[in-house]
């Protein structure tokens, strides 16, 4: 990777004990860096935080209207999702109105992150299925977009799939910038290179989209406001994305990948943020992207949810306070 720059410190008492390192950017609605800190034009795979762009072909295509999806599902389609009933009860009821089912899914079975899901998983000594899977939601979409465009191939996930070529079209158009590789995701789909600009860039053209402009600006306008509308579809209970879109209702909409990826999407100010940890560390991720939106006046700091991952307490097992983590100075310096 290019020169990272420190973005997070844990401190234990007194002693800076761990860093955190990466990459981030602010853009405007021209593409333009608003601030950046490490190297905006490192490569990196976005993960899960490019599920709003492998979306956009479902709605651009009129997939969704011709299928009658509503905002919940649109959500879904964004979503990283616990496994908790409100999730699998909705990507259950999707795939039944397509005739179809946890078989016809490409992604894997997973243990949901949710609790009362899994435990009660463990109590009927049931297995999970790939409904659990937290981009069933993702891949409900997949298999929507496939029907409407009339394609019979069931392995949609490959690469050369009709719908997963239509995605990579739209995920460089929208990063401008022609993707110098891929990986497959923890979900079996391919997951495409960006740099880290080209990430913010499509984060800024999500936000300065209007609901009057061409198919994609109405496209991403519907998809960011399912995800602000419905906080808890995008992730769940105790989580981050869903969490701080909470504490700023209608202001931000917020997406986490795996290996320490976030954006943001925020309509106001017409800007997106895509930002990297080097080492892969969700706590780090989610502190830096707390302190940007707090710098940026979307977030109140004051606010329990956003001080939970902007400024968190290290406790030990005795309930001691021990140190604590924090932004650096230098992500606190627009």
């Amino acid at each position: 990777m290019g020169k990272a720059e420190r973005l997070v410190e844990v401190w234990r008492g007194d002693i800076l004990e761990s860093q955190h390192r990466g990459h981030a950017v602010v853009v405007d609605k021209t593409g333009g860096i608003v601030h950046a800190w490490g190297d905006p034009d490192q490569v990196i795979l976005p993960r899960s935080s490019a599920k709003m762009l492998q979306a956009l072909p479902l709605v651009e295509s009129g997939a969704a209207d011709a299928a009658g999806l509503t905002t919940e599902q649109l959500a879904l389609s964004c979503a990283s999702h616990q496994g908790a009933a409100i999730h699998t009860d909705r990507v259950s009821r999707w795939l039944a109105d397509m005739g179809l089912g946890n078989d016809d899914l490409r992604c894997g079975p997973q243990w949901p992150a949710d609790k009362p899901a899994k435990v009660g998983l463990i109590k009927t000594d049931d297995s999970p299925c790939r409904i659990h899977n937290n981009c069933s939601g993702k891949h409900a979409g997949f298999l929507t977009l496939s029907r409407h465009m009339g394609v019979s191939d069931p392995e949609y996930v490959e690469v050369d799939h009709p719908i997963q070529v239509a995605i990579k079209q739209a995920f460089e158009e929208v990063t401008g910038e022609v993707s110098p590789g891929f990986g497959i995701d923890g979900c079996s789909a391919p997951n495409h290179a960006s740099t880290l600009l080209g990430m913010g860039r499509a984060m800024a053209g999500f936000a300065a989209a209007k609901e009057d402009g061409d198919a994609r600006q109405k496209a991403s306008v519907r998809l960011r406001e399912a995800m602000m509308l419905h906080p808890d579809l995008v992730a769940g209970e105790t989580r981050a994305c869903t969490e701080l879109m909470r504490s700023a209702p209608g202001k931000v909409a917020l997406k986490t990948g795996a290996e320490a990826f976030f954006i943001a999407i925020i309509p106001e100010l017409e800007m997106g943020v895509a930002l990297k940890i080097e080492d892969g560390s969700t706590r780090a991720s989610e502190c830096a992207v707390a302190a940007i939106l707090v710098k940026l006046g979307v977030l109140d700091p004051a606010h329990p949810d956003v001080k939970k991952r902007l400024n968190p307490d290290v406790l030990n097992f005795a309930g001691l306070n021990t140190g604590f983590i924090r932004p650096s100075d230098a992500l606190l310096t627009l």
